[in-house]
């Protein structure tokens, strides 16, 4: 949160509700588990398709990069950074109706995450990967 506005009252009161009513305990479960099988099916699409990638998970968090072994630090990431691939990895995905956060290959569960949602992810990252190595 940051800007000149967050610290009105609106804004300090939807922080509280997010705090004490959406991010418990259990959401936060939920969300991990989520996370955790959206990273196994993209390793398991990277092992299968002997896709030189890796993937990263860092709680609810997960986000895949164009080289293994993952980075350990920011400069590194950014020498591995491609951004053709990156964009055609969001165009394909977007337009069949999952949208990635931008500026990188990043997904961020929330508690409304679905096994639906990830499997989605799965399959189409699948795709996407069967079409660039085809």
């Amino acid at each position: 949160m940051g800007g000149t506005l967050a610290g009105n009252v609106l804004s300090t009161a939807a922080m509280r509700a997010t705090l004490g009513e959406v991010l418990t305990a259990p959401a936060f479960e939920h969300m991990i588990a989520m996370a955790t099988r959206f990273t196994a099916g993209v390793e398991l699409v990277l092992l299968e398709t002997n896709m030189p990638w890796s993937i990263v998970q860092l709680g609810a968090r997960a986000e895949y990069l164009f080289t293994s072994p993952a980075p350990k630090s920011g400069s590194a990431s950014a020498l591995v950074e491609d951004e053709e691939l990156e964009d055609y990895l969001h165009l394909f995905m977007s337009n069949r109706g999952l949208l990635m956060t931008p500026f990188h290959n990043m997904a961020l569960m929330c508690p409304t995450t679905s096994s639906a949602d990830v499997d989605l992810h799965t399959a189409l990252f699948t795709k996407a990967i069967g079409d660039l190595v085809s």
